[in-house]
């Protein structure tokens, strides 16, 4: 199919943090470098999903002057806490002992959506074009094998393919560099580390799963610049995972919770452990009362240093999140994605006027302090395969003794899909009603998140073996996708007492849970028609 051709020095793929951070670099090296961005949502800002305690360092290399610009970082964190949550109890955890890469004073909390929209402006300004609800679907290869571009989704595909009335051809954009900046498991990035072997000699990927409420609440229960985090119940000695409560500008209380895909109960679910975690007395009663605004799930990258691809290829380069540059114990990944995208810019200006080679990329990512942070970092999130409390430990001796310099680095041994055992030799958990008033469900949760997918399109969720849920995941592990899944997506449903699987595509949040945890690796997430998807505001 011939598709109309639009040629540019850059294309980046994704307008969060870190593709943003690219394209204004860019610009500020080289103002006749002709980029452009595209983005999925409908808007910058409305895939973006983020607790988020910001910290300034990328920004402030980036933007020196952005307290001068009106930016959307205004609330200064101003009080630390920690609890460990038993049942009932919680132990206040002194904050001086914390380790100093879990330390915010210096930090900001902000929304990471509104941060982006006011990052667009600033590209925007200094000559980028940004696409909005334009996907990039598929990568374009030259006849070496090298990146040449991408190709946008074409429009007006009904579900069984054929060519609707509206029909229209994608685009394929061309560049000198392509830029892969979508984010937690991109489904192109994750193409081109497979296509370019970017992973050999890399430990597997670790991922988590990341929710978040806003609250609007009373001013009685209201501590603007409070931080809090949380470890301990609901989940169990085994589960990986917190809390984090931020108390925002507005009255609004920013909550979530983040639990490892590396969990090994097929019954457990993520979305239902969220919802009763907020009825532990030490959290309810900062939100009760108050009214739940928002809701959204996403994806977490956690593998660090170990799992980090090689993030150059012949014609491309990988940045933030779509390569795994989150800093875990720091539970920031904004600052380092910026980072990223700032270095980026660099290896491509470079490349643009002196024609050096992209590898170079590498080279002063290593040199950098993103590198440094992600060193030190490294033996973190695997000494939580020990259990919570060595887990916890290890990283005082790691983190406060060592600063993150002792002289072995520890192995990630299995991808999250690895970790299910059979539903039989597990326990069965069972989750009280949502009281819809501090818990719900996921109907009237997907609700708030604006979702939304064009009708009569194909189904954006792939399974490459149509039978294997029913025949097979079914049985074994009582199909899990029924409780990982935030949105509601899939369901088995009994048809003539037959079990059959069903996808309820128009729920997807994008989170990307499925196409990371399936037991066999069954389901494929790829990009939706337009501009499909959650609409998320300050998230």
């Amino acid at each position: 199919m011939s598709r109309e051709v639009m040629e540019y020095d850059v294309v980046v793929v994704g307008g969060g943090p870190s593709g943003l951070s690219t394209a204004i670099k860019l610009k500020q090296l080289n103002p006749n470098i002709n980029v452009c961005i595209l983005e999925k949502a409908a808007e910058i800002g409305a895939h973006i999903l983020s607790g988020n305690v910001f910290e300034t360092r990328a920004l402030d290399e980036l933007i020196p002057n952005w307290k001068d610009l009106n930016s959307p970082i205004k609330t200064k964190v101003k009080k630390e806490k920690f609890l460990f949550l038993g049942k009932s109890k919680s132990l206040s955890w002194p904050t001086w002992l914390l380790p100093k890469v879990q330390q915010n004073h210096k930090n900001y909390i902000i929304s990471l959506a509104n941060l982006c929209r006011w990052l667009a402006e600033q590209a925007e300004a200094l000559g980028v074009e940004i696409f909005p609800g334009f996907p990039a679907s598929e990568v374009i290869y030259n006849d070496d094998g090298s990146v040449k571009g991408v190709a946008t989704q074409d429009m007006g595909i009904d579900k069984e393919g054929n060519k609707k009335d509206s029909f229209e051809s994608g685009i394929e954009l061309h560049a000198k560099v392509t830029v892969f900046a979508e984010g937690c498991r991109g489904h192109l990035g994750k193409e081109l580390i497979k296509k370019f072997e970017l992973d050999k000699d890399k430990d597997p990927q670790q991922y988590g799963i990341g929710f978040k409420e806003i609250w609007e609440v009373d001013d009685s229960k209201h501590e603007e610049g409070l931080v809090m985090h949380t470890a301990g119940w609901p989940l169990d000695n085994k589960t990986y995972g917190g809390s984090f409560i931020y108390h925002a500008e507005n009255k609004q209380i920013f909550l979530g919770y983040v639990i490892g895909l590396d969990y090994q109960n097929p019954h457990l679910s993520p979305f239902d452990e969220f919802q009763r975690f907020k009825t532990h007395p030490s959290i309810k009663k900062m939100i009760e009362g108050g009214k739940r605004i928002s809701y959204g799930a996403r994806a977490l990258i956690e593998g660090g240093l170990q799992s980090l691809p090689k993030m150059y290829m012949p014609g491309a380069l990988l940045v933030g999140c779509d390569a795994g540059t989150l800093n875990m114990p720091k539970i920031k990944g904004s600052h380092t994605a910026m980072k990223s995208g700032i270095i980026a810019a660099e290896t491509i200006n470079e490349f643009i006027k002196d024609n050096k080679d992209l590898s170079s990329y590498e080279e002063k990512f290593k040199k950098s302090w993103v590198y440094e942070e992600l060193h030190a970092a490294r033996n973190v999130k695997p000494s939580f395969s020990w259990g919570l409390i060595l887990g916890i430990i290890f990283t005082g001796i790691d983190q406060i003794l060592f600063r993150g310099k002792l002289p072995f680095t520890l192995k990630h041994k299995h991808a999250d899909h690895e970790c299910l055992k059979p539903a039989s030799e597990m326990p069965k958990i069972e989750y009280p009603k949502p009281d819809n008033k501090i818990t719900f469900d996921k109907t009237s949760s997907v609700y708030l998140t604006g979702t939304n997918h064009a009708d009569n399109q194909p189904v954006h969720l792939k399974l490459k073996d149509k039978d294997l849920p029913i025949k097979y995941t079914l049985e074994k592990f009582d199909e899990p996708a029924q409780r990982y899944c935030p949105a509601g997506v899939y369901e088995v449903q009994i048809e003539s007492n037959i079990p059959k699987f069903v996808i309820n595509a128009q729920n997807c949040i994008h989170c990307k849970t499925c196409d990371i945890k399936e037991p066999s690796q069954n389901i494929t997430w790829v990009t939706p028609e337009g501009s499909g998807g959650p609409r998320y505001g300050n998230m």
